[in-house]
């Protein structure tokens, strides 16, 4: 490894370290994740025939399409974030979210938990782990005040997100990678990785439970009145089809269409903002101000956007100078082909840098073997997927998931990994340990 490289991997470093202990520098984690990617690819620039070949006046040009190249590798994740916030945004704020508030409502902290648990679960494989979870913390918000409560049912419900994207071929961005390049069949990851994913969400579900004691406080009639008034239950029903049923359709119109998912995320919001402008043909301009699209986007949190521009990008100059990839090779050599040990490792590393990159090194070290632990459906594909996703929940910036939540709840890092990083990696080992059961006794 090159001082260049070295240099890159120490400002990475360095940068998540900041990232990690944001609540200390009181520093927002948006601005640390833009100069670190920024500073990256600047060292990166000073000598970038170290790592792609060319004739040196070539070089400007090479490094400008692979910057170019991530880039929009980044923004179709961007542009799929801001998309699904918003179309959450304008289902809950015109009433769409009431049936599943009043499913779920009781006044036990404990039956709510294990309601929630299982909700986010289902949906998080029907939908996926991101939307799942802006869903999950906008009905949250409805039924529980006390903020300590609420920082513990949400991180219940980041657990279940990337638990329950785990054994769904669309339930979450590596699942989806591997079940594209026909590493995994979704007979196979949903058959086999189903329970290790529950047992992953049901053992930190079980330790949670005795954080919380007697029951939530009566919602008062204020607190039952929404900003949805102005329209009836119909209009409320259709804006909810439209919106979640639009997030179900988006991957059968990535199937259709060969388009990437942005672009689903993209043809709903845009039937969903034309059917709510129909709706408030006839309303008071003043009554329906706030509820009308072009102010609800208003509400998206811009710096969430900008810190994972920040990180994705930062991980992407760490994949072009090879750490990534060396990172896999070193892990193979040290466990001695031993693929629980590896696709273990790179669980908890998923929750450290992201899981996409991981994967895709992953994925180019090792081709499909015709038998085996690499053959399609293999235990190193499905462990992969199974350790990807639901590793990233044992730190909170290890997911969109988590990302997204700590946006919205303002948790910090400190806290999750004191209260909640140990509870994670005990159901993740739980998991795996299934796993071995199923594959050793079953399958």
């Amino acid at each position: 490894m090159t001082s260049l490289t070295l240099s890159i991997v120490f400002v990475f470093a360095v940068g998540y370290l900041c990232i990690a202990f944001e609540s200390g520098l009181k520093i927002n984690k948006a601005a640390i994740a833009l100069l670190m990617c920024v500073a990256t690819w600047t060292l990166f620039t000073l000598d970038p025939g170290s790592y792609i070949t060319g004739l040196a006046e070539e070089l400007p040009q090479k490094v400008s399409e692979i910057l170019k190249h991530h880039l929009g590798d980044t923004g179709e994740t961007l542009f799929f974030l801001m998309g699904a916030m918003t179309i959450v945004e304008i289902v809950d704020k015109n009433g769409g979210f009431n049936f599943v508030r009043k499913m779920i409502a009781t006044t036990s902290k404990r039956k709510l938990l294990w309601r929630i648990a299982f909700m986010t679960f289902i949906l998080s494989a029907i939908l996926d782990n991101l939307t799942t979870s802006i869903v999950m913390i906008m009905v949250l918000r409805k039924l529980v005040q006390d903020r300590n409560d609420r920082l513990i049912y949400a991180s219940l419900i980041i657990i279940s997100a990337n638990s329950g994207g785990a054994f769904s071929p669309i339930g979450d961005v590596t699942t989806i990678m591997l079940w594209i390049k026909g590493m995994i069949t979704t007979k196979g990851v949903i058959t086999e990785i189903f329970i290790p994913s529950l047992v992953s969400m049901l053992i930190p579900a079980l330790i949670l439970q005795y954080y919380l004691k007697g029951n939530l406080p009566q919602i008062t009639d204020k607190s039952k009145q929404t900003d949805s008034d102005v329209f009836n239950s119909q209009q409320r029903g259709i804006i909810f089809i439209l919106g979640v049923g639009g997030l179900m359709f988006v991957p059968v119109f990535r199937y259709l269409t060969d388009l990437p998912p942005f672009m689903g995320i993209l043809l709903v919001l845009g039937i969903l903002w034309t059917t709510t402008e129909i709706f408030y043909r006839g309303v008071k301009a003043k009554d329906s101000f706030s509820k009308r699209v072009s102010s609800l986007l208003g509400n998206i949190d811009m710096a969430t956007i900008l810190f994972f521009l920040g990180i994705l990008m930062a991980v992407a100059c760490l994949e072009e100078v090879g750490v990534l990839t060396q990172l896999g090779v070193g892990l193979d050599q040290m466990s001695g082909g031993n693929h629980y040990l590896v696709t273990g490792i790179i669980g908890v590393l998923s929750s450290i840098v992201d899981n996409v990159p991981l994967v895709a090194g992953c994925m180019g070290m090792y081709p499909i073997a015709e038998v085996g632990d690499l053959a399609v459906d293999g235990i190193f594909w499905q462990l992969l997927a199974y350790c990807a996703g639901v590793g990233g929940s044992m730190l909170i910036i290890g997911s969109a998931a988590g990302v997204v939540v700590m946006g919205l709840e303002k948790i910090t890092f400190g806290w999750y990994m004191r209260r909640i990083t140990w509870i994670v990696f005990v159901g993740y080992l739980s998991g795996m340990f299934s796993y071995w059961l199923l594959r050793t006794f079953l399958f």
